[in-house]
């Protein structure tokens, strides 16, 4: 469902809250939609259950999460607005940026580059279809056993 990358400069935190709401703000989250809990998620990318519950615990202050005792996390009722497509490009237009400058450092075509992209998106898809069934797996697993 996440892609985290411990060797990120990014706090392991802060992967999880940009992409969730990213997520939100594409639609593919959408209100009333339940999280994966504290632990699954620690258990899953091998973190520290503290690091999930403060992005949790941010996007619930943000308006983005709602909390019922007992229950998983859920998108809230009203999470900030579906954004569109051209303010969803806007989100992503400093990582562009970062990439055009190191790919003309590295001289760098073009066409080189645009192929490692969609080179790199297909993998991003692949990842996220087998992260999404580990994920379910590790849930029922969890259900079986208790």
């Amino acid at each position: 469902m996440f892609s985290i990358n411990p060797n990120s400069g990014e706090p392991i935190y802060r992967q999880l809250v940009e992409q969730i709401r990213r997520m939100v703000a594409s639609e593919q989250l959408k209100a009333g939609d339940e999280l994966p809990s504290v632990r699954e998620l620690a258990a899953h990318y091998a973190v520290n259950p503290m690091t999930i519950s403060k992005a949790y615990s941010l996007l619930e202050t943000e308006g983005i999460l709602a909390r019922q005792r007992g229950k998983p996390m859920t998108i809230a009722q009203q999470p900030m607005q579906a954004q569109t497509e051209a303010a969803r490009v806007q989100q992503l237009l400093p990582y562009l940026t970062h990439v055009a400058l190191v790919a003309k450092q590295l001289q760098l075509s073009k066409q080189t580059v645009l192929l490692a992209l969609t080179e790199q998106l297909t993998l991003t898809e692949q990842r996220d279809l087998t992260a999404g069934v580990e994920l379910i797996e590790a849930s029922e697993q969890h259900l079986d056993d208790h």
